[in-house]
Formats: C-alpha cells, structure tokens, sequence
C-alpha cells in the first residue's frame, strides 16, 4: 500500500477544484452519511448494542492469542490450513507458495483491504499469475490502474461518465451510460474469469475461534463465487479480527451494515468452514487461512488500539 499521506495538503487543495469528484463526494454525503444516521436512529436501543459490541471486541483482543490458537485448532481440525504472517512481505510469499504448489495460473478476488496493504496484486502479477478483482469498484479501478479511494466504496471518487469511457476503452464495446447495462457488462466480462480461475482470495471481516470459521460481508455474489468456485480459497484477515463465537459475530453484524453502507443489513453474509467434503456440490479442495500481524500486535494496550479496532469491522 503506497502511503501518500505526506502530500495530502497539496492534493485536497488540487481536488478541491476538480468538479467531478465534488459531484462524486456530494452522492456520498447524501447515500452513506444521512444513511448510517437514519440506521442509527431505527435501533431504538443503539447504544445497549454497541456497548455489547465494544465488550465483545474487548474480551476477544484481552485474550487475543488465546482466541487465535483456539480458531487454528477448529480450522485445521476442519481442513483448512493456517499460516501466520508477521509482515506484508510474508503474506506475499505465502501465497505465492500457495499458488505454486497447486499450480495456480489465474486467480481472483473478492475485496481484501489487507491484501491493498501488502500489494498482493503486484508479488501475484511478478510471479507470473493472473490477478482479476471481481467486485465492481475493484474491478473498475484495476482496469484504470488506480488504487482504492474508501475502505467500503473504492471507486466513489468517479463518475458514471468516466466508468463509461473506461468500459468502452478496455472492453472494446459499445459506450454505454446506464448504469444497469454497464453493471451486466462487467459481470459478462467476469464471468468467464469465475469459472478458469484457479485460486480465490478473499479477505475476512471476521474469524471465529469456536467454528474455526471465516465471514465475509457483501452486497455482490462476486464474494460467494472466489470463495466456493476455485479448487484453492484463500483468505487474508489481520489478527484483531477473531472474535469467541458465532454468537458474538451476529451481535456485531447488527452494526456492521448500518455503519458500514448506511443499510439495515447487508446482501450477503457468508460464512466458510473447511473444505468441500464429500457430498457437498462447491466449495474449495484446498482453503488456507493468513493471519497477518503486520505491527497490529504492538498496539495492544496503547491507546490507539481502541481507535483501530473500532474500524476493523468495516473492512475485509
């Protein structure tokens, strides 16, 4: 992940001016932040939720190491595989281990945050593999060469104008303008990409130490094919993500949506457990789960921990 942070004066003034990204920003305003106060409001008993929350996100990370040794067990006892990354750099060279073991020429991926973090996409396209980001904004900003705007919404930053003139450039089609047409033409582009890819890479809002389980949240079933199509899923969380139980993942999932996309819930939850098993019509042969530290652990205790976590639940 290339940090810019050092020219963020220089760049909001240059932004400022531009019109279309103020356009792009005011729909944001008007979906995302007036969404999340009207969710908000529908609780009734907000606050009861979220100091439960706050406890549950307290009593997982006070006994953090236990609940991820606890997670390796179920998991591995389940089939998958878990693989501990201190840095960036470990998590590239795991999957890329991964990927040459199983003899992976393509994969594709669901929305990982952390997988911006390492440049994943980058140490993939270097070893020779195939990278194709299958949600929508992630597709988009791949096919313009651009980096992630917003945890949640990446590509918020572009106007349904410039995605147009993108399709028509890259696809080689016809311009189109409605939206509907132009979210049918990626998911025609991406559907032949589903069905070859050798490996599926996801993130992981959450992990759940007494399942040995992953889950994911999404409002596109791109989420649902990376992780069951491939033979190999992987999935990439850091280590603040494990929660004790199942039960504790459905108290947080009540705020996630609301916070997340200003919805009262999301359009899929998926949780995945192990490997395909005999019987069962899809899912993975091979599953490895990366847990990356990537300095999380040094801000146990500080007073920056809390401000951390309190964002983790948003991102995969």
């Amino acid at each position: 992940m290339q940090v810019t942070s050092m020219h963020f004066k220089a760049t909001a003034s240059t932004k400022l001016s531009n019109a279309n990204l103020q356009a792009a920003l005011r729909r944001l305003q008007g979906n995302f932040v007036r969404g999340r106060a009207d969710r908000v409001a529908e609780f009734g008993n907000y606050e009861e939720i979220r100091s439960a929350a706050a406890a549950i996100r307290d009593r997982a990370l006070a006994d953090l190491d236990l609940y991820l040794q606890e997670f390796e067990r179920n998991a591995v006892a389940r089939g998958a595989v878990v693989h501990w990354a201190e840095t960036r750099e470990d998590v590239n060279r795991i999957v890329c281990e991964i990927a040459r073991q199983h003899g992976v020429r393509k994969a594709v991926k669901s929305k990982s945050m952390v997988s911006e973090e390492c440049a994943l996409n980058e140490a993939l396209e270097a070893a020779g593999i195939e990278v194709v980001e299958t949600d929508l904004g992630e597709y988009i900003l791949q096919l313009a060469r651009e980096p992630p705007s917003h945890i949640v919404a990446p590509v918020v930053h572009k106007t349904r104008d410039e995605v147009s003139d993108l399709f028509q450039e890259k696809h080689r089609t016809p311009r189109k303008t409605d939206i509907a047409a132009l979210t049918r033409e990626a998911r025609e582009m991406l559907r032949q990409h589903f069905i070859t890819a050798d490996m599926g890479i996801s993130g992981a809002n959450f992990v759940v130490a007494e399942t040995g389980s992953t889950l994911i949240v999404t409002n596109e079933g791109n989420g649902r094919l990376v992780t069951t199509l491939p033979r190999v899923h992987v999935a990439i969380t850091g280590i603040e993500k494990v929660l004790p139980t199942l039960e504790d993942a459905a108290t947080l999932m009540r705020l996630l949506p609301a916070h997340g996309t200003g919805q009262t819930i999301s359009n899929y939850i998926s949780v995945t457990t192990g490997v395909k098993g005999e019987g069962d019509r899809d899912g993975p042969q091979h599953f490895h789960v990366i847990l990356l530290d990537g300095g999380r652990s040094e801000l146990l205790g500080s007073d920056r921990s809390r401000c951390c976590v309190a964002s983790a639940a948003a991102r995969a």
